[in-house]
């Protein structure tokens, strides 16, 4: 009897562990906006992590005013203009939508991202959130939507 309840006790605390374990993951959802005054914006423009916090990201893109495919950079802060202007340099790139409009240049600054996400469809990404505080922008770098779909991943300690 007493080894059923030591077992019983080992089992409760796993999954007790596992339930905090589960508690410190940041779990996001973002899609794009259903305000026909802002048809290319994400439905949130401001997240919120804790530095090195484990992240999942869905990018689900269903309820948008204009149905199209959508994108998520999280990029190194003080890089947005830069990926901007590479994304909107794929336009001449003949692969820019098998590339999912990624600028190969910008890799080095970005922190995660999404593949091209067509209309009611879903991607979920894994990442951790980076170790120094700040504001993290992310972007949609289909062709021209980086000006106007946008936000900030504010990571703090």
């Amino acid at each position: 009897m007493k080894n059923i309840r030591l077992l019983i006790i080992s089992i409760a605390s796993l999954a007790i562990t596992g339930f905090a374990q589960d508690a410190s993951v940041a779990v996001i959802e973002l899609k794009p906006s259903a305000n026909p005054a802002s048809p290319l914006s994400y439905d949130k423009t401001e997240l919120s992590v804790t530095a090195g916090q484990k992240v999942k990201l869905t990018l689900n893109n269903s309820g948008g005013v204009l149905p199209q495919p959508h994108n998520f950079l999280l990029l190194k802060p003080g890089k947005m203009d830069a990926v901007g202007a590479l994304a909107n340099a794929m336009l001449a790139d003949p692969q820019g939508m098998a590339k999912s409009y990624i600028p190969e240049a910008a890799k080095p600054d970005i922190v995660a991202n999404t593949k091209l996400v067509q209309p009611n469809q879903s991607e979920t990404i894994e990442f951790t959130a980076p170790a120094e505080a700040g504001d993290y922008p992310y972007i949609c770098t289909f062709p021209g939507h980086w000006m106007l779909m946008r936000g900030v991943m504010h990571v703090t300690k």
